[in-house]
């Protein structure tokens, strides 16, 4: 299963931020012991860096960004996502309708983001960390 990781989930694990930390680390480990593969976007990324780099400084970021790359994939943003989110009036903020191009037009069948609400406008699954556990992975 391709799920696609936003933003808040990667600062959630690189500055442990609890409540969100035990479910989001989990989560992170899953392409080690299954099928899934997680998959997030370069705009994710940066912004990751951005709020791990004001916790721990550049170098621990830039560390922490390169540890998390190994095991993520990563989407694409380019001229087709971009005219996607802004074509589409149900998008009003269009990091999140580029987020949501890129997953979709990467095959993901699920966004995990603490934002919920920020996805409205979805068409596929858009769970938090603790739902996607619960559903998913809570045996």
């Amino acid at each position: 299963m391709k799920v696609f990781l936003d933003a808040n989930v990667l600062v959630s694990v690189l500055n442990k931020e609890y409540p969100v930390f035990p479910y989001s680390s989990r989560i992170l480990s899953l392409p080690e012991f299954s099928n899934y593969k997680l998959l997030t976007s370069p705009i994710c990324i940066a912004i990751a860096f951005y709020f791990s780099e004001k916790k721990s400084g550049r170098k621990e970021a830039k560390n922490k960004i390169g540890i998390l790359s190994e095991h993520l994939g990563f989407t694409n943003v380019n001229a087709k996502t971009i005219n996607d989110a802004v074509k589409n009036k149900k998008v009003n903020d269009l990091e999140d309708g580029l987020e949501y191009y890129s997953a979709l037009e990467s095959g993901c069948k699920c966004i995990i983001t603490e934002d919920v609400k920020d996805f409205y406008f979805s068409e596929i699954e858009v769970l938090n960390c603790k739902s996607y556990f619960e559903k998913y992975l809570k045996k």
